[in-house]
């Protein structure tokens, strides 16, 4: 994996290995993305479960809550 870094003040670009602590963080933050990504996919599968059980849209919830 590369890594480019970019010295704004003198404009240049340099390209280097990433370590195997920067690989490790970029594989532990990956697999955090995946799991929010599941989890709120899981929600919306119970949230959408729950309306259609009530038979209530959405937006009719959302006035049954304020």
């Amino acid at each position: 994996m590369k890594i480019y870094e970019h010295n704004v003040e003198t404009g240049e670009t340099f390209e280097r290995d990433a370590t195997a602590v920067e690989i490790a963080q970029s594989k532990a933050d990956a697999a955090e993305r995946l799991a929010a990504k599941a989890e709120a996919e899981a929600k919306a599968t119970a949230k959408a479960a729950l309306l259609d059980r009530l038979g209530i849209t959405a937006d009719e919830a959302k006035l049954l809550l304020s």
